[in-house]
């Protein structure tokens, strides 16, 4: 070796190593390689969300509340799912309604056919003291003429605005005010018993194909009303609102009376319930995916609300939930007592 020159050392030094690199090859080594590598375990998420979360710190923190609410609605079972495409309206006509509430004014407008099909086209929530007799006619004025200059802006005939007033505000001493106010804008006030509220909502929430199957439950501030269709007709009864607290009435006292209320839906019905109101629309809030019209709501149980007419609601809920044994319940976000009011225009 001492003889051969720098380069031929290099040559040969060369041939050695690839020697060794194919023998190795040839006789296991990569198998050894992977026996002596530390084990490691890899998850592959064919999710998208998985990419989406890691890079939004927000979106992850909310899919971890959602997580979270998810494992304890299971708690206390899986929810079932209600899958329902209603009917839409084929041309049709723009109408609007005003509901003066007890917790506040709320307008909608919707797009009606001759076969009574019909779509929510806007949705317009507020609050007001009426109930507390704290609103003033300067109040509500201002309220009431945005909502009538926004349905005129959207295409609503000033013929085709109405106004009613719900069964629960119209025990409020502050309602007459809003009945001068809109006499005095020259606008008509219908006024509802809670047996008509109840069944005006369920025209408007309840599907025909359903009708055999269901009952209708309407949580208002004021009072609540429970419906259901039988042999044609519709029955419908009034029972405590989420507004209970307000007069010291006792959560069991309500919860009793409920009951006794619930007791009345024949047992045929009670597979399913439609539900609409103002606690309802809280709880869907909750638990409602993306824009769906229909939500099912977890059970009563799931929930952890921290307001006392949230609380006063679901008691409520729960009363009925456990009377019935109904276990879904079905939020409908476009559906509401007022559009049933309209619906039963000629």
């Amino acid at each position: 070796m001492q003889k051969l020159t720098v380069a031929g050392r290099l040559i040969i030094t060369a041939l050695i190593i690839g020697a060794i690199y194919f023998g190795f090859r040839m006789f296991g080594g990569q198998e050894a390689l992977k026996k002596l590598a530390p084990e490691t375990q890899t998850e592959t998420n064919t999710s998208t969300s998985g990419t989406d979360n890691a890079s939004n710190p927000a979106e992850s923190s909310n899919s971890a509340t959602d997580s979270q609410s998810s494992s304890s609605a299971s708690d206390v079972g899986q929810k079932p799912i209600f899958e329902y495409t209603p009917p839409g309206p084929v041309a049709g006509k723009l109408k609007g309604v005003v509901e003066l509430g007890a917790s506040g004014f709320n307008s909608f407008i919707i797009r009606i056919d001759a076969d009574k099909n019909w779509k929510q086209e806007r949705a317009e929530f507020g609050n007001s003291l009426v109930m507390e007799n704290m609103a003033s006619d300067d109040d509500i004025r201002a309220g009431l003429k945005k909502y009538i200059g926004g349905m005129l802006d959207y295409g609503v005939s000033g013929r085709d605005i109405h106004f009613v007033v719900s069964s629960g505000a119209v025990k409020a001493e502050g309602t007459q005010k809003i009945i001068n106010v809109l006499k005095s804008l020259k606008y008509f006030v219908n006024t509802v018993t809670p047996e008509k509220e109840g069944q005006l909502g369920l025209k408007s929430v309840q599907p025909n194909k359903f009708a055999d199957n269901s009952f209708v439950t309407d949580i208002g501030s004021g009072n609540t009303k429970i419906s259901w269709k039988e042999g044609g007709k519709i029955s419908a009864i009034e029972t405590y609102g989420a507004k209970y607290f307000q007069n010291n009435v006792s959560d069991d006292v309500v919860a009793k009376e409920v009951e006794a209320k619930a007791k009345q839906i024949p047992s045929d019905k009670r597979n399913l319930c439609f539900i609409i109101g103002g606690v309802p629309f809280e709880l869907a809030k909750k638990v409602r995916n993306g824009k769906e019209r229909y939500t099912v709501l977890d059970a009563p149980s799931a929930y952890k609300l921290d307001n006392a007419k949230s609380k006063a609601g679901l008691n409520i809920y729960k009363s009925i939930a456990e009377t019935t044994g109904c276990k879904q319940f079905v939020f409908d976000w476009d559906a509401n007592f007022t559009i049933g009011f309209l619906l039963d225009l000629p």
